[in-house]
């Protein structure tokens, strides 16, 4: 029987590893930004602006032209392709707006506009407090759904405990891969990012849960063998039932991911990812944390 549990100091190791930068990324972006997160105009308020050009378009050249508008916290970066671009910025109104229009037309043609959304600061203060209050909530809920769940064991809290703790493991990774794709592609957590990493949050339990259940049985089936004998063996037995869901969830989202369209890339590849450190923690560190 292959001793997965009794490896566990690996599986550490390598949490350790998708976990400490995504904590870095925390401190950085609080240090620079103020909050402990990149956050969109969901949260901070301003507008986002995509255009669509006939030609390639340099993210830096449009951003100059914001800058000369008086607009020095504008950021630029291409979607799909060098001929599409996307801009954040601070709200304006329509004068304003068609002076832009005036200047970007000027200097690059004309283009379509995509999409313009604009969002309040007052909206995205309240946005902000319901999203940390919802993972708050949830984190509870969850800790106390399983502690009663689990009310026939030997010290249930600890069973919610460490799938509390394991959650908190796949939102680090999914922080940790949002501040990758920061640096390189201008990502920030926005509306959709809560709403894969809560998904993420349900999924990871979901499992967690399952081989919970099943320590359980096999405490009562196999008396008087060490707990981690058990632990192991419950994730052995659970185990293809595990990956043949996970799997079967990675087939959607990879496809969503590459036939969705850019709207969808930044939340379905924060779920993607979200879902594999689920899987790996289901395993790999909510029972050998039990143990």
């Amino acid at each position: 029987m292959y001793e997965i549990v009794e490896r566990r100091a690996t599986w550490y190791l390598i949490s350790i590893i998708l976990i400490v930068p995504g904590i870095l990324f925390m401190i950085w972006s609080l240090v620079a930004h103020g909050s402990i997160l990149p956050l969109s105009i969901d949260y901070t308020g301003g507008t986002v602006w995509e255009m669509r050009f006939q030609q390639p378009v340099a993210p830096a050249d449009m951003r100059e032209i914001f800058v000369e508008a008086g607009y020095s916290d504008t950021s630029a970066f291409t979607v799909e392709d060098d001929q599409t671009l996307q801009v954040k910025f601070k709200n304006i109104d329509i004068d304003a707006k068609d002076s832009l229009i005036s200047d970007i037309e000027a200097r690059f043609g004309e283009f379509e506009e995509r999409y313009y959304r604009s969002i309040g600061p007052a909206i995205g203060t309240e946005v902000s407090r319901a999203a940390l209050l919802a993972v708050v909530v949830a984190s509870i809920g969850i800790l106390l759904y399983i502690a009663w769940a689990f009310r026939e064991v030997p010290h249930p809290f600890r069973y919610g405990t460490c799938a509390v703790i394991a959650l908190v493991h796949d939102v680090l990774v999914s922080i940790t891969f949002l501040g990758i794709m920061h640096f390189v592609a201008g990502w920030e957590a926005d509306a959709l990012f809560l709403t894969a990493i809560l998904t993420v949050i349900g999924f990871s339990v979901n499992d967690t849960i399952v081989i919970f259940d099943r320590i359980r049985e096999n405490l009562r089936r196999h008396r008087g063998e060490p707990f981690a004998t058990v632990a192991n063996r419950s994730v052995l037995e659970t185990l293809q039932r595990s990956l043949g869901t996970q799997v079967t969830v990675f087939f959607v989202l990879a496809s969503i991911l590459i036939f969705g369209g850019a709207s969808l890339r930044q939340f379905m590849a924060v779920m993607l990812v979200g879902m594999l450190s689920g899987a790996y923690s289901t395993i790999f560190s909510a029972t050998p944390l039990l143990v």
